[in-house]
């Protein structure tokens, strides 16, 4: 079993090349954990880009107004500062898209530090900047508005819950063309190693199909579809 920071950051990369997001919510059932997948609707900036990294948490709330008490960037500046290669920003908006709390200076500052990209169910701007930089952001949609005068970050490092999902920082986010799924931190492993089995037993499938094999005959074989 991978434990260490290094081996950790190297299942990331696997899940990033290996796997998609229907393997790992399949997995994720399998072992009992049948609310995983956020409700549709976030979207990647570019759908060729997999979103696949380790949770960092950031919970907002609506502001209106801004004085020399507010410092409405504190806490933002200070958890994009601390991130470490792999890790994402789940930024929890909950659901209110007059805040866009990402943008291209804050992909910058993460793509230059290893980050693997930007979740959050509020908007984003900059977004042709954002694209030039090849860096992974799934959003609920685009708003040029800056968070000022509108939202701020009062707590990171704490739980949140995403589109109808709990996160926590620690946990795997994983998002494709299909959807996000989060893999809570304490079933990492399983979940992966279920998923990497998936995949390589889906592809026998295939191979099967396009050989002209009846799905009844290959389901009872091999029981996926």
């Amino acid at each position: 079993m991978v434990t260490g920071q290094s081996d950790i950051a190297e299942l990331v990369r696997q899940c990033r090349t290996r796997l998609n997001s229907a393997a790992i919510s399949d997995s994720l059932d399998t072992l009992g954990y049948h609310n995983q997948v956020l409700t549709p609707g976030i979207k990647a900036l570019d759908a060729s880009l997999v979103l696949c990294g380790l949770a960092r948490v950031g919970l907002y709330m609506p502001v209106y107004h801004d004085d020399e008490s507010m410092r409405v960037y504190e806490n933002e500046i200070a958890l994009v500062d601390s991130l470490r290669p792999e890790e994402v920003p789940v930024l929890v908006c909950h659901g209110i898209q007059r805040i866009s709390p990402w943008g291209e200076l804050l992909s910058e500052r993460s793509s230059y530090l290893g980050a693997a990209g930007c979740l959050t169910d509020g908007c984003v701007r900059d977004t042709s900047r954002i694209r030039a930089l090849n860096f992974p952001v799934y959003s609920s949609g685009t708003n040029p508005v800056d968070t000022k005068f509108r939202g701020k970050m009062f707590l990171y490092d704490v739980p949140g819950e995403i589109c109808g999902v709990r996160v926590d920082s620690g946990d795997l986010v994983f998002g494709d063309f299909d959807g996000i799924v989060i893999v809570p931190r304490g079933v990492l492993h399983e979940v992966v190693d279920k998923a990497m089995e998936k995949v390589a037993a889906e592809n026998v499938v295939r191979d099967e199909i396009r050989a002209g094999g009846a799905l009844t005959d290959i389901f009872a074989k091999h029981g996926i579809l």
